[in-house]
């Protein structure tokens, strides 16, 4: 879940860049190519829509990282975790015990019969 949270957050941050680099700072921006404001979609609307997008983003993002809190795992030192990961690889099946003919070839003396 915090994956997927994560990713959430970089996807918005970059539709957030990119309504933010459509917006100029004195007016113009995506609505100044529009022409004029006889349109149906006129500038100033599409002003609006991209101020209030970016508005709605912010407050996305800041609520995703809130939530993302509760999926942060808490309450463990690194000694606990490293010590939850060693018995993880104690649990794990011991390998197959080899036969002394195995072990004899493995270390290159010439079996016995």
């Amino acid at each position: 879940m915090l994956t997927f949270l994560a990713i959430l957050l970089i996807l918005a941050a970059v539709v957030m860049m990119l309504f933010i680099l459509a917006q100029n700072p004195k007016g113009g921006g995506l609505s100044s190519t529009f022409g004029g404001t006889t349109q149906i979609i006129g500038a100033r609307q599409t002003a609006d829509f991209l101020e209030k997008a970016t508005w709605y983003i912010a407050i996305g993002i800041l609520a995703v990282i809130l939530i993302s809190n509760f999926f942060i795992p808490k309450g463990q030192t690194v000694e606990e975790r490293k010590s939850m990961m060693q018995e993880q690889i104690e649990d794990m099946a011991a390998p197959i015990p080899q036969t002394p003919a195995e072990q004899s070839q493995q270390q290159g003396a010439p079996e016995q019969q």
